[in-house]
């Protein structure tokens, strides 16, 4: 099948809104039900502003006329670093295919025009937030987990979470450290 990309602009208002209260449901897990109007008119507001200012680049993915996936990357800077010295940083977000269109390559093909644009702007820093589910897509195309950066969470609804799930990776990581011990040891042993 023959899809189509589009790069979205600012007639694309509606669209690029409602793929993100859908992103947003399917990641949050949430029911049609929950109240987005918030959420609605401050992701109306970003748009608004951001793709004029060309913060924001989104993508569009339609079977003819039919949407059916979408990603953007978000640009911001930084103090330059040794590793960024120019102090660029893009973000990449909203990352959604239907569900009918999944495992055919268009979110990959999605990520790397994407990538594409933060490249051709300079942009070599670019991370994400994935999900279980995007994860392995992130890691083929060759994002890493990083485990040197902190999120602040005491005005986090779900900080009680958030602990849990840390204490689940630390005793993941504590796990994979004693393997790394005791096959050291038997390797100490046999030498």
């Amino acid at each position: 099948m023959e899809y189509t990309w589009k790069r979205a602009e600012l007639k694309d208002l509606d669209e690029l809104v409602e793929t993100r209260i859908t992103v947003l449901r399917a990641a949050n897990k949430l029911s049609d039900d929950e109240d987005m109007d918030e959420v609605r008119r401050q992701t109306e507001k970003y748009y608004l502003k951001a793709l004029v200012c060309d913060e924001h680049i989104a993508y569009l993915v339609y079977d003819g006329d039919k949407f059916i996936g979408a990603g953007g990357v978000s640009f911001y800077e930084v103090m330059p670093t040794y590793h960024n010295p120019s102090g660029k940083k893009a973000y990449v977000m909203n990352m959604y295919t239907d569900p009918e269109y999944r495992r055919q390559g268009i979110a990959y093909k999605t990520l790397d025009k994407l990538v594409g644009e933060a490249n051709a702007l300079g942009v070599t820093a670019i991370s994400l937030e994935a999900t279980e589910a995007g994860r392995p897509l992130y890691e083929k195309y060759g994002f890493i987990k990083m485990n040197d950066e902190m999120e602040l969470v005491d005005n986090r609804i779900d900080k009680a979470i958030y602990e849990a799930e840390k204490e689940i990776e630390l005793g993941e990581e504590l796990m994979d450290l004693n393997e790394a011990i005791e096959n050291l040891d038997e390797k100490n042993e046999t030498e």
